[in-house]
């Protein structure tokens, strides 16, 4: 099968659906960005892009800090809603009926309904074009204490996280496997690891099978 070739665009999907809030407790607002993400971890930072002309744009440019938010499907509206709707008529945590709480490290407030709240400091601002950057170093990571699990690890399947791809909202697919799962040896992978990747292949296996069976009578 060949591939078409578009015109060059912002085509890495699907990238985080997050609700960035910024300001103080008394006047916030927040700002729904896909562009975002890590780019680097020790010392662990992150990047959130935004336009100029966004009202949030301003507020972060001014207090050097903001707060990413991680989505869930209950928060799908919320999300929506905050990136269509502008701060400067709307006060958007009011609207949505999302409660603010006080961060560890800013001033700005973190959305209590939001499973994962990242605490950023801006470090750099860099002018790429229609989007700024705005580099920041993480001082704080927040959890909510309801998706930790017994080992005292963060369970995301228990988030139902959203995504961003290509104009829409989708809801996390399936885990298929932990990072290594295709290195692993197999002794170790009977004892329970992986079960979603064997059964794949086990079923790629049956359906070769059935395949030359019907092709050799």
């Amino acid at each position: 099968m060949s591939k078409i070739t578009w015109k060059p665009g912002a085509f890495v999907n699907p990238v985080p659906a997050v609700m960035v809030s910024c300001g103080t407790m008394e006047k916030s607002n927040i700002i729904t960005v896909a562009w975002t993400g890590t780019i680097n971890s020790d010392p662990p930072m992150c990047y959130i892009s935004l336009r100029p002309s966004r009202h949030s744009y301003k507020i972060i440019k001014e207090t050097g800090e903001f707060i990413i938010n991680l989505t869930t499907c209950k928060l799908a509206r919320a999300t929506d809603w905050c990136g269509c709707r502008s701060g400067e008529k709307y006060d958007k945590f009011k609207e949505m009926n999302l409660t603010k709480e006080g961060a560890k490290f800013l001033k700005c407030p973190m959305i209590k309904e939001s499973p994962v709240s990242i605490e950023c400091k801006v470090k750099e601002i860099k002018e790429l074009g229609t989007h700024h950057m705005f580099i920041a170093d993480v001082l704080a990571i927040n959890v909510n204490e309801d998706f930790i699990d017994k080992k005292g690890a963060f369970d995301i399947q228990k988030c139902d996280l959203i995504s961003y791809a290509n104009g829409g909202y989708y809801a996390q697919g399936k885990k298929l496997g932990k990072y290594g799962f295709s290195v692993i040896k197999k002794k170790n992978i009977k004892k329970g690891y992986h079960n979603d990747i064997i059964k794949i292949t086990e079923n790629k296996k049956k359906r070769n099978n059935k395949k030359k069976s019907k092709n050799n009578k």
